[in-house]
């Protein structure tokens, strides 16, 4: 994997000649500061924070790398951050043969699972679930003193939004997670199916008047059980949904060197937005030709 763009202000205000203190991914354990690897003629390959050395990178220094913003103290105390994580192919598909998987590559999954163990709570859509035959967030070891100091509990929380609450309770998500899963829905769901989605062991929230989930109480209602930094693993249309609520603070997205042509979904569906959301590129990577961009709202 080669460094493109800085992967944080640190390394941008390095690279521009600027002082700071420990770079975040140095202070992570073995993290890239601005320079400090020789591309191509020993000079950083001519990109800002660039390092044109194609290595693996530890989980230590992607996790600095997509590290959540430092709370604001400002605001009077931790607020909720959302981002996505989603992969796309040259020609906009989302998905072959209705899975992201084929479009995905080792590299990609490594960024997937240092997103899961970075966050709260992981929320996808029903359909989802059952499309990709969602498992639980695991357990994993290299993450375990990070998130304990960061008052996090072993693994993320799998939030699943549905309206219909139509799920298979004998999936491994909700007989055996780490943590309860969560689901998300509206206040007119069907009693019947709260009750048995409880059964099942999982966690009713409600976030929205109606039927369906309100994207901005979804939001809230995680912040108040104490899950503020939030990732989103789509759908498509739960994506969509977000984008149109505002709620999205952030986009991981790989883009996959590959062409598949049909009809397959964007990331992100549903109607479009009156103005087109602006974000702005905080990081880029590649590895094997396939880009990982971080982008933030402006």
């Amino acid at each position: 994997m080669r460094r493109l763009f800085p992967v944080t202000d640190e390394t941008a205000a390095r690279a521009s000649g600027g002082s700071a203190g420990e770079d975040e991914a140095g202070a992570a354990g073995g993290g890239l500061v601005a320079g400090e690897a020789e591309g191509p003629g020993g000079s950083g390959g001519g990109f800002p924070g660039g390092d044109l050395v194609d290595r693996e990178w530890s989980l230590a220094e992607l996790a600095a790398a997509y590290a959540y913003p430092d709370p604001d103290p400002a605001l009077g105390g931790p607020q909720p951050w959302l981002r996505a994580n989603m992969v796309s192919t040259l020609d906009g598909a989302a998905q072959h043969d209705g899975r992201s998987q084929p479009i995905s590559t080792a590299t990609d999954m490594r960024i997937f699972g240092t997103l899961r163990a970075l966050a709260d709570v992981v929320v996808v859509g029903a359909e989802t679930v059952r499309l990709e035959g969602y498992l639980p967030a695991r357990v994993r070891a290299e993450f375990a003193t990070a998130r304990e100091a960061a008052g996090q509990g072993p693994a993320p929380a799998i939030a699943v939004v549905s309206a219909g609450l139509d799920l298979d309770y004998s999936l491994p998500l909700f007989t055996s997670p780490a943590v309860p899963t969560l689901i998300l829905t509206g206040a007119a769901a069907a009693p019947d199916r709260v009750a048995a989605a409880e059964k099942a062991g999982a966690q009713v929230v409600i976030a929205g008047d109606g039927v369906g989930v309100d994207p901005v109480r979804a939001v809230q209602a995680l912040a108040e059980l104490g899950h503020v930094r939030l990732l989103t693993e789509g759908g498509p249309r739960m994506l969509g949904q977000l984008v149109a609520a505002g709620v999205l603070d952030e986009l991981c997205l790989t883009i996959s060197p590959m062409l598949t042509a049909g009809d397959a979904q964007r990331i992100a569906g549903g109607p479009s937005v009156a103005v087109p959301k602006r974000y702005e590129l905080v990081s880029l990577l590649e590895e094997d030709g396939f880009l990982f961009g971080r982008y933030r709202r402006t």
